[in-house]
This record gives structure tokens, sequence and C-alpha cells, in this order.
């Protein structure tokens, strides 16, 4: 592959372009998978309106019928018949279930012999005439409160519609099917029920909580806060010019939504976390105090779209001075720069927009002074000339631009190659002692164009092996450039190399350079990872991260480490009282999922095919693989007592391993069906003898693992104690749902 493609992956030139092709690809990967979500809950509402209709239908046919049915096709459609043996019927329709679950408010069919009434009791009865039309919708009963609270979620018409056991109204029936629901306590059947999406999720409280439950109660919030203790990880993959070294001798750089200032001397971090979506660009400015940063365009917890825009803060106190362009940016924010000859009173940024706007902004007065469209083609870098304010260059994908900032004007000129041949990217720019401007490019050259001009004055041919990532400057006039090639050159004023050190290939491609103290340099390369060292020297990591997506985490049961994997197929053990990692193991597969034995011996890992495998935890060697289907594995859970795993895969089922010898041997005990969507949770109880899990049409099944039956008796559920709560749906976490609407994307280990 040449060095202009495939930047995520390769580290080539076109991964600056990343900003256009992975982070549209994931917003369309994250569009797909909501649209595969919303046509699984369409599937499974057709699903319920034809069993609604059959029903409806043989009700009709026997509504002379008063005693139990002996009908075997209406025994199997209805699970509480034979439960209703010499009882009065009640009207079939008032039953019928939207979803095929106990605890989402509906009945599940029988199995093993079990049965269950419907979630609302035969008590629920005695509020409906047994001679009602057969054809009416069951309202709730009296004993159905409904909340104030309310969601943003609206249901269809069908959602709306009253059933027993399934959803519920206010006592009058007066409800507009068009209103948004509210949730409900039944104090006699003792459930909360809510609805997402415009599907009842009714839950089962214990009974010791039904007496004092008041769904208006509001608890006083816990005293005790958390707080950011450490960040792994720094992202150089696909972003550039991201680290600096400030006077208090902080690394500042950035992963995800927050800033991170690395005092790698006395092992200390402080964060600044005052953006809202990843940062994709950092600035630091002349001062070296005020810094810069730009996030993408991102959704808040109540799902509201959040633009784009540039927070400039202070690097001591970590306090927020000044919020740039929002509304007025697009997509995302790609390259930033203080201008120095001013004072740095200014501020250059370029969004990711189809036309990469680039912007001039007085950032104390938040007022843009000019703004033009800069490059249908990705922009790369973007910075001021260090003696003229209003010169700023831009470089990218085939050209190189000179703009002078006029009477709220850019005017460009372009930059001219004439006789050297045009490269496919200009990846970076940097400037001279004496004003000249100098880039890297994707043909591994380092050109230098005179000051004042748009012309090459001098060419270093073929620098690097590849691409060139970076460029820096350093105090004493020495130029250093680092590429693909994992080579760090440096070149004295004349421009003749003065020596070259290369990266071992664990770190990856160079992505950034950065001076340090005294004779060292700090390094970010596209492997995530940070470096510091001399450029005749060693390099040690000072931190290191994924590269891809992290999936899978797992802590220890009692050492202070846990365990890290994703879809970069790395996995990792960290040291959490240390901050350092353990060790890493490669991985043919991505991973997804993770979990360790209770003994601590051993850990189980998901992967995206369907393999897990087995790694001891102090060797990190393999000891035992195994395949279930042939789909993600969204949970690997072991019950308390270490004697039993729980797999959750997105075929809809959960694997039950038998295991002994402290993790070391498995061997399948079957699988648990009954699930219409993929596995998203799963929970073990305190004993090991049941368990919970959620899917991705918000079911609540229960489960009795050591047969793979599933437990469809409300009275034996409601007072299960669990060891975790990892569901997102269910009585213990209910109440957070409507402090957060994302809550169902949330994933945290607490130990």
């Amino acid at each position: 592959m040449s060095d202009c493609e495939g930047l995520p992956m390769d580290d080539s030139a076109s991964a600056a372009s990343s900003m256009e092709v992975t982070d549209r690809i994931a917003s369309l990967e994250q569009r797909v998978q909501m649209q595969e979500d919303e046509i699984q809950l369409l599937k499974s509402a057709l699903a319920d309106v034809v069993r609604r209709l059959n029903l409806s239908e043989e009700q009709q046919a026997l509504g002379s019928r008063r005693g139990p049915t002996k009908d075997p096709a209406l025994m199997r459609k209805s699970p509480s018949a034979d439960s209703n043996v010499g009882k009065p019927a009640r009207p079939m329709i008032a039953t019928l279930p939207l979803r095929p679950t106990v605890n989402n408010g509906t009945i599940l069919p029988k199995k093993g012999g079990s049965t269950l009434p419907s979630p609302s009791g035969s008590g629920s009865r005695k509020d409906i005439s047994t001679t009602a039309n057969k054809s009416t919708v069951r309202r709730a009963n009296s004993n159905e409160h409904v909340g104030t609270l309310t969601r943003k979620d609206s249901g269809d018409s069908k959602g709306n519609r009253t059933r027993a056991g399934s959803t519920g109204s206010n006592s009058s029936g007066k409800r507009s099917d068009s209103k948004q629901r509210d949730p409900v306590f039944n104090a006699e059947e003792g459930y909360v029920k809510m609805y997402l999406k415009g599907r009842p999720i009714t839950m089962f409280m214990p009974k010791d909580q039904v007496d004092g439950y008041c769904l208006e109660a509001r608890g006083d919030l816990p005293c005790n806060k958390l707080k950011l203790d450490w960040v792994y990880g720094y992202r150089g993959r696909d972003c550039r010019s991201n680290l600096y070294l400030l006077p208090t001798g902080e690394t500042v750089y950035f992963i995800a939504s927050v800033v991170v200032l690395f005092n790698v001397d006395e092992q200390l971090q402080r964060h600044y976390t005052g953006h809202t979506d990843d940062i994709k660009c950092l600035a630091v400015h002349p001062d070296k105090i005020t810094i810069a940063t730009g996030q993408v365009a991102g959704t808040s917890s109540d799902g509201k779209q959040l633009a784009p825009h540039v927070r400039v803060w202070d690097s001591v106190s970590l306090n927020t001075l000044h919020v740039l362009g929002a509304g007025f940016f697009d997509r995302a924010l790609v390259c930033l720069a203080f201008s120095k000859s001013n004072g740095g009173n200014t501020l250059c940024v370029v969004d990711d927009s189809n036309d990469h706007v680039l912007s001039v902004w007085d950032w104390q007065r938040e007022d843009r002074l000019a703004d033009v469209k800069c490059s249908n083609e990705s922009v790369f870098a973007a910075d001021f000339h260090p003696t003229d304010s209003n010169i700023v260059v831009t470089c990218g994908k085939s050209h190189l631009y000179f703009w002078t900032l006029e009477k709220s004007m850019l005017v460009k000129k372009q930059g001219l190659f004439e006789k050297q041949e045009k490269p496919k990217f200009v990846l970076c720019v940097t400037f001279a002692e004496n004003g000249d401007t100098i880039t890297g490019d994707s043909s591994g050259n380092i050109l230098v164009w005179g000051k004042g001009t748009n012309r090459i004055s001098h060419v270093i041919q073929g620098a690097h092996e590849g691409s060139i990532f970076a460029l820096c400057m350093l105090r004493n006039g020495t130029l250093v450039s680092g590429g693909k090639d994992r080579r760090l050159i440096s070149w004295d004023s004349s421009y003749q190399q003065i020596q070259t050190v290369e990266v071992p290939e664990p770190f990856g491609p160079i992505r950034t350079v950065a001076e340090g103290r005294g004779e060292t340099v700090i390094i970010g390369t596209t492997k995530n990872f940070v470096l510091q060292g001399s450029l005749d020297g060693e390099f040690n990591s000072i931190t290191q991260g994924h590269t891809d997506e992290l999936w899978g985490l797992a802590v220890h049961p009692w050492k202070p480490h846990f365990l890290t994997c994703g879809y970069d197929r790395q996995v990792c053990l960290w040291d959490s009282s240390s901050h350092q990692l353990i060790w890493s193991k490669s991985m043919e597969d991505a991973a997804q999922s993770a979990d360790f034995h209770p003994s601590g011996a051993v850990v189980a890992i998901g992967t995206q095919t369907g393999r897990w495998l087995v790694l001891d935890t102090d060797t990190k060697d393999l000891v035992t693989v195994h395949t279930d289907g042939n789909e993600q594995l969204s949970v690997m859970r072991y019950g308390p007592d270490g004697n039993f795993l729980a797999i959750g895969s997105h075929d809809n089922y959960i694997y039950i391993y038998a295991v002994v010898e402290n993790g070391r041997k498995y061997s399948r005990v079957g699988k648990c069906s009954g699930h219409s969507s993929f596995i998203t949770h799963v929970d073990w109880s305190l004993d090991s003898q049941y368990l919970v899990s959620n899917s991705g049409d918000y079911e609540i099944l229960y489960w009795i693992p050591s047969v793979c039956k599933q437990v469809v008796s409300v009275e034996t559920t409601r007072d299960i104690d669990w060891a975790t709560h990892t569901c997102t749906l269910g009585f213990q976490v209910f109440g957070k749902w409507f402090l957060s609407p994302s809550f169902l994307s949330v994933c945290v280990h607490l130990k």
C-alpha cells in the first residue's frame, strides 16, 4: 500500500482525512445500528399485533364460555390458562402480551412445567367486569398510580393502548394516545412501569419496598461524588499537533473529551473536562498558559444536538475563558493555532465542513474577523506566520495555501511547486528562524518556501522513506522531522542531517514531535503512545492506550488491576495504583467483552466472531478457546461462586458453561433461549442460582442457569438478591432513566 492510502490502518498520509472517513463511518454505523434496533422493534410489534388479532378472534368465538377453556390451541396461546382453572374467565384481550417476557410486564410461554400468572395478578380481576364488552381494551385498575415523571420518547398508538400487566394509564381512562406516557406505580401488584420508545417495561419490586414506595419521592443525592483520577491513553492515530510541554513541567494532550495535563516526574495528572464530546485539535498560546481546544459535534444526555466549538481555557486554574463558534462551525474542528507576533490575540480555526472553512477570531472578544472556504479536500495543518499575524498557512491534500488577512477578508496565494513533483498530501508545516516556511509531505520530502513568497527555495529530497507527519523547530534552530518510517531525524540550519533515531516498531510511526526540557523531545505516535527521550538516546513510554474502540472492561476481584480490550485486537492489563501497563497481548479477533474469574487466576474474553478465550492473568498464556455461534459476544459474566460462566451473544442466546479448577476447565451446560433480540447485559444472583438478562428490545428475563430454564414466576424473582447491577433495565436502576435518557449506553465497573 502506498504512503498516501489508509491512514487509520497503515498510518499513511491519508489518515489525516480520517476526520472525513473514520468519524463519518462511525456516525453511519451508529445510524445503521439505530435503524436495526428500530426494525427489530417493528418486527416485535407486528408479531404482537398478529397475536392480538388471533386471540381476539378466539375470544369472540368463545365469548359465551365462563369456565376454564379446554381448547389446546388456546391453552398454547394463553400461558396463564392452566393457573386459572376453576376461576371465572376474564376477557382474553385484557392479558395480551406486548412482548413474550415476564418482568417487562408481559407473559412468557410455560416452560418446564412452571407457570406464571399475568403480572397484573388475579387480584386485578375484581376491577373488571367479566361481562365487559370483549372488544374493549382494559384500563388500568384503580391501584395503579401515574407518576409525574415524563419521558421524551413518544410511543405509537398501539404502544399507548393499555393492557393488563403491560401498560398503565390514569384511572379515568381518558389519556390521549398521543400523549407521552408517564411511569406508573401499581401498589397492589407491586411494580413500576415505564415506557421506552412507546414500549412498556414493567419492573417488580421487592415485597418489603411496596408499602412505603412513592413514585414522586426523591431521595437525597449521595454526598460523595466521583472525581476523575487518571486517564489512560492518547489520541495520535488520527490527530496531529496535539502534544506540548508547559512551563509547569506538564505534558498536555487529549483523549476522548478530556484534556490531560500530565506531570511525568511527579506522576500526577490534572484534567480539563469542559468539553462535551471528542476533542480533535489543540493549540497553546505564546504565554504557555492559555490553551484552545476544539471538539466535534455531539449529542447531550437528553438527546439535544451539541454544536462543534472551540473552548479557550486557563491551564493553571482549568477555568474556561471563552467559547467560540457554537453555531458557526460544522461537524468538527480539525486545526487550531494562536498568532505569535501580536501577543497571541488572534486564533485561526479550520472546521471539517465540506469546504473546510478557515476563520480568524479575536478570541478575547469572541469576534470572528474573517472566514473563507479553504478547500474541499482535507486540511491537515494551519498556523500563523511567526513574524506576521496577518499571514496564515494551511496545507492538506494536494495543496499549500498562504492566506493574507486584508480588511476582514482572507486572500489566498497558492504554493507553486513548479519543477518539484507535487505531492498528494502536504502533511505538516513549521517555520524557520528567518521566517521561511517548511513543509513535510507524503513523498517523504521536506520543502522550504522563502519568506514572503509562494515558491520553493530549498528541497530535502527523500528526507524520509514515506510520509512525513511531523516537523518541529527547536529553540536552538535545529529542525526535527518524524514520519511513517518511525525515524526521528534532526537537521541543522543549512538543512544538513545531524543524526537519526529510529523508534521501535511496537510504538508505531511518529505522529507529532514537541520540544521537551533541555535536550529531550516528546513524541506522539500513531499507535497512541507518548514517548519521551533524546535525539541520541532511547525513548521511554509516558502513556499509551488502545487504537480503536474500547468495549471490554473487567476489574480484578481483589488486586488493584483492571483489564481492557477492544477492536484493535489488543488485551491490556493495567495497575490502577501505579497507572502502568502490566502486560498486553495481541489477539486474532476484535474483542467485545471480558470478565475475571472470582479467583482472579484467569480472565475470559469474548470476541466479535463468537470465539472466546481464557487467559492466565499472571502469565497472559492461553488457557482455553471455545466458540459459540458466529456473532459478537456482548457480555461475559462468571457466577459469584466461580462455578458457572454466562456468555451473552448477539444471536439472542445466553450460553452457560460449568467451570472447574479455578477457571481452567469448561464444559458446556446449554444455552438459554427466550430473548427476541441480542443480549446486552447479564447479572448473577448472590447465591449463583439465578441470572437476569436484558436484550436490545428492552426485555428483562430471568433464568436458572444450571438447567438453562427461564423463571416465569414473579414471586420467585422479585426478592432475589443480585451480586451486581450491570443490567440497565430493572427496578434497582429505574430512577436513573429519568436523570439520563441515554443510560442504556452507559457501561461502567465499580469496585
